[in-house]
């Protein structure tokens, strides 16, 4: 657990821009702030304006309104600047929010009398190489994920651990996934559950085809390449972030980034395990509402 840092004094509220309800939730929670006598700015996830403030500092929390996507896109723009993020859950699942959308006012209050932890959720730097060129640099909350493309045809991964040949997939994929996209796509293949606040980096073939079909847990001092081999499409995705088309030999690197999110959370430290049963048990994207 990390010590909670002062009283937060400048706060940013944004919303999803596509989840009924978010933009009027936000109006409502910054009008509550306002009454508190805290400084607050309320708007969209995507408004330029709004995140050329959050990217310049300007603020030190940043409330969140939709789900775990919005998370995901949240935590690629305040991490760099160490601001910490409270998720309030409109989305469907929210296994990283924190808050339902009926107790925000309840969270607010413990927020500015300083009930609260910040849980700091490890980053991964990802890159793109082809030759000696740097085709591309991303931070990372979830995973990296190197995939075939549209052809239903798998592609070779041939895959190095710290400089170390490992071994060469012939999969569907391979995901290189934080702790906390543990839960994401890396689960949904197969790939073990790790707590949030560990530091290391997941590595789970998708479909592999005689070959390794275990996880991999790395150290988080590790980096990870994977060099492409295919004669037909292949494509990396970055947090669920549209695919970027891969070259035969393009290199994929990912490693532990210098950047941190920071995710405020009201819930004792063991909500982690608490809450998997749930989770697990019931996933309301699946449309099942039993």
């Amino acid at each position: 657990m990390s010590i909670k840092p002062p009283l937060f004094r400048n706060i940013a509220v944004a919303a999803h821009p596509l989840v009924a309800g978010a933009s009027d939730e936000a109006a409502q929670i910054a009008a509550y702030l306002l009454t508190e006598r805290i400084p607050v700015t309320h708007g969209l996830l995507y408004d330029e304006d709004l995140r050329r403030r959050i990217i310049s500092g300007e603020f030190d929390l940043l409330i969140a309104l939709g789900g775990d996507g919005t998370m995901l896109r949240a935590g690629h723009l305040c991490a760099p600047k160490g601001i910490p993020i409270l998720g309030i859950n409109l989305g469907h699942f929210g296994f990283l929010m924190e808050i339902r959308q009926d107790r925000w006012r309840e969270a607010l209050k413990r927020l500015l009398r300083g009930d609260y932890w910040l849980e700091n959720h490890m980053m991964l730097c990802a890159e793109q190489r082809r030759g000696a060129a740097l085709l591309g640099s991303w931070d990372v909350l979830n995973e990296v994920v190197v995939s075939r493309g549209k052809s239903v045809r798998p592609v070779r991964l041939e895959a190095s651990v710290d400089g170390r040949f490992l071994t060469t997939y012939v999969a569907d994929g391979l995901i290189a996934a934080t702790p906390t996209g543990s839960t994401a796509y890396a689960l949904a293949v197969g790939g073990p559950i790790l707590p949030p606040e560990l530091r290391n980096i997941l590595l789970v073939p998708v479909a592999p085809h005689l070959s390794i079909d275990r996880a991999i847990v790395l150290h988080e001092g590790s980096a990870v390449s994977i060099i492409v081999h295919t004669t037909h499409e292949a494509v990396l995705s970055v947090d669920g972030q549209p695919p970027i088309d891969l070259a035969d030999g393009d290199m994929v690197t990912a490693r532990a980034g210098e950047h941190t999110a920071r995710f405020v959370r009201f819930q004792d430290p063991g909500y982690f395990y608490r809450n998997l049963t749930p989770h697990m048990n019931r996933n309301p994207s699946s449309g099942d509402r039993s």
